[in-house]
């Protein structure tokens, strides 16, 4: 293989490990955002939830003191 060659493959290979890097690195990011997202989304669903049954408690709460006028 000539000289010239075999630099142009070192060079490639040499682009196509940084491109890895990179990438690796990118997806390790997402990862963890993605994790975080998550966490997020149960936190708030839990809100939701404790939202929803303090309203149903009033609201049961108003119809029985509604029935006993």
């Amino acid at each position: 293989m000539p000289d010239d060659a075999l630099k142009a493959l070192e060079l490639k290979i040499d682009e196509l490990i940084l491109l890895c890097n990179q990438l690796n690195a990118e997806n390790q990011a997402l990862k963890r955002k993605s994790s975080d997202w998550q966490q997020e989304r149960t936190n708030l669903m839990e809100k939701f939830s404790t939202a929803s049954e303090r309203v149903n408690t009033l609201l049961e709460k108003l119809r029985n003191a509604e029935a006993s006028l």
